[in-house]
């Protein structure tokens, strides 16, 4: 059972070099690469600078995905941005880990288990999207919480699972620091995704554990990701196994 997967930091539209709110280019991009599942941080939500626009409202119904979840973390007087999943197949048993520190900006992974169906078959893969924090000891910490948390404790170790987002990984790090530990690897190379008209830090990642692999992750290199907003997508082909 195969899956297509884009992880991507969308920027609430606005556009890295010219600081335009065009979410059509996020929405053309989407669709060039047809996701089953798509794992979106800075998703806004009726703010003024995003034209209220409710954006996963918006993209899963242009993108065709019906199922969505979306945890505004950052909210404000008016609207707000965070994390959001849509998918292809139904979600289950969403919910949102608090990584938030004291005094930093307010953090989280919002967990969903998708119900993948081929035919008469039905497998379910446990998504996790992130947005880490600017220090790297900010990161250590959410990711120590994230790994300890109840919800992904309790998972067992040949549960499909996959870790992707904006980890604002800025050396590269991380998954042989915390996640290979916990017994994922990463989908495929490490690719530089930051800042999008010139990447070259590796920001975002997908990560695999349990009974999924990884057949290759692409950064997205079409003209158009170089301003639709400041991180470039992940594209990653995943299989469940039995």
């Amino acid at each position: 059972m195969r899956i297509r997967l884009i992880s991507w930091n969308i920027h609430k539209g606005i556009g890295g070099i010219d600081r335009r709110y065009r979410l059509e280019r996020i929405i053309e991009i989407l669709r060039g690469y047809a996701p089953d599942v798509a794992l979106l941080q800075e998703v806004a939500q009726f703010m003024p600078r995003s034209h209220f626009h409710d954006q996963a409202e918006i993209l899963r119904e242009v993108l065709g995905m019906p199922y969505w979840a979306h945890a505004p973390q950052h909210k404000f007087r008016i609207g707000g941005y965070g994390n959001a999943i849509l998918s292809r197949w139904p979600l289950a048993d969403v919910s949102e880990i608090d990584l938030t520190l004291p005094g930093r900006k307010k953090r989280g992974a919002l967990q969903a288990r998708m119900k993948v169906q081929k035919g008469r078959r039905t497998r379910t893969v446990v998504l996790y999207d992130l947005h880490l924090g600017l220090t790297g000891r900010e990161r250590a910490s959410q990711l120590e919480r994230f790994l300890a948390s109840r919800p992904f404790q309790g998972h067992k170790a040949r549960t499909p699972i996959v870790v992707a987002g904006d980890l604002n990984d800025v050396w590269g790090t991380l998954c042989a620091r915390f996640l290979q530990p916990a017994g994922f690897e990463r989908a495929g190379a490490m690719w530089n995704t930051f800042p999008a008209w010139l990447p070259i830090r590796p920001l975002d990642g997908i990560f695999v554990r349990g009974k999924v692999r990884s057949h290759g992750t692409q950064i997205c290199r079409k003209p158009l990701a170089r301003v639709a907003s400041d991180h470039r997508p992940l594209i990653a082909e995943l299989e469940l196994f039995a």
